[in-house]
């Protein structure tokens, strides 16, 4: 099973937490990025997510590959929606398990922002003004 994947629906986190549970963890950390109604005082009615999948995917495993190697954790997941996305829809979930709490949070810091920061998704905001802007690298 992929550590990373990209999904155009949305998708239920008990399962991809339920799978980082273990008897080598004593914690767990987690992230949850919605879709909010504002971006640098613009009011914000809707977004789309486009990735350049495969890319995406592989760099996506690298990061939680990365994670892993650095941090004293047991697994990690991360999954990022793409497509058309309304106020309040969950965009993107990690999660982190490992035996101490300070790895799992530094661990799913890190992973979300090298996702962030690496993984070719680019996302199309849609503004109250009927305009529109594409963003990159996903605030």
């Amino acid at each position: 099973m992929p550590r990373f994947r990209l999904s155009d629906a949305p998708f239920d986190i008990e399962p991809l937490r339920s799978a980082l549970l273990g008897a080598r963890a004593g914690a767990f950390s987690s992230f949850e990025g919605w879709v909010r109604d504002h971006n640098e005082g613009r009011a914000v009615l809707g977004l789309r997510y486009e990735a350049y999948a495969a890319l995406a995917e592989a760099e996506g495993e690298r990061v939680i590959d990365e994670a892993l190697a650095k941090f004293e954790i047991v697994d990690a997941r991360c999954v990022h929606r793409i497509g058309d996305l309304a106020i309040g829809d969950l965009a993107v979930w990690v999660g982190v398990s490992a035996a101490h709490r300070d790895a799992a949070f530094a661990a799913s810091r890190y992973i979300i922002d090298e996702v962030k920061a690496r993984v070719p998704i680019w996302k199309h905001e849609r503004y109250a003004g009927g305009d529109a802007g594409w963003l990159h690298p996903d605030g």
